[in-house]
């Protein structure tokens, strides 16, 4: 119960009682980390469901579904995505984009791309449908899971830092098999719920996972906690762009 604990305090604005961060509390932490998904899936289906009852037009309940992922979780994993943008815009050495990422002061190409980004989460959440999403309240669960799997598997490109002391004090063996559980299941709720969306959608979560490795390691020499972050905010769109690709696809077939 206390390593859930840590995990909700650590990655979502969902209060919390207080507990201690020791090392036996952090062992299983991240295993916890999926839930956070489950719950922003669940509310997101709630709104999504019941809004065609309340007296209001669609783009409002649009706007709600891009904003609710990021109220849940406090905007920490935006962060890692806005000050990824700024060190890969550098073009800088593997050093300096470290440097830039923990540099506090956000650059033009971070707001320029955070700006598509939401532009893009509200233009396709616009074509949404019950399965398609579905398909996206799954994907809050499947890109922690492979978010947390890159945590306990790729190299660190930093000694130390909040990933390294989540990372360091896991149960590496357990955690990830926990994740690879998760990961299966997410990709077998997503071929149930539409057996050709779920299968785009679930390859094109393996497939941005595979570029994010090779980005962090050729980019920076490892991963960070703000490229974690970044990974899971393109693993979420990816997968929203992909289930509404799909969806136009089944429809003209």
């Amino acid at each position: 119960m206390d390593s859930l604990i840590i995990a909700f305090a650590m990655y979502s604005k969902i209060p919390m009682p207080k507990v201690e961060w020791t090392e036996e509390n952090m062992k299983y932490a991240m295993c916890y980390f999926p839930w956070i998904g489950a719950v922003a899936g669940i509310l997101y289906m709630l709104v999504f469901s019941f809004w065609g009852f309340l007296p209001c037009q669609g783009l409002l309940r649009n706007v709600i579904l891009c904003v609710l992922p990021v109220a849940i979780t406090g905007g920490i994993h935006v962060d890692g995505f806005i000050d990824t943008i700024d060190a890969l815009h550098s073009y800088g050495t593997k050093e300096k984009k470290l440097e830039i990422l923990k540099d506090p002061h956000v650059g033009a190409f971070a707001i320029i791309w955070t700006i598509i980004y939401f532009v893009c989460v509200l233009g396709f959440t616009g074509e949404l449908t019950i399965e398609s999403a579905w398909i996206v309240a799954i994907g809050f669960v499947y890109s922690r899971a492979l978010s947390g799997f890159g945590v306990v598997t790729l190299p660190a490109a930093k000694k130390d830092g909040l990933l390294v002391q989540f990372s360091s004090t896991a149960k590496t063996r357990k955690v990830r098999a926990v994740m690879l559980f998760y990961i299966v299941l997410c990709i077998g709720a997503m071929l149930f719920t539409d057996l050709v969306m779920g299968s785009i959608c679930g390859a094109a979560g393996i497939f941005i996972f595979l570029s994010y490795r090779r980005m962090a390691q050729k980019e920076f020499g490892g991963i960070t906690g703000d490229l974690a972050g970044y990974f899971l905010q393109r693993c979420e769109l990816g997968i929203l762009m992909m289930a509404i690709v799909s969806q136009v696809f089944i429809k003209t077939l």
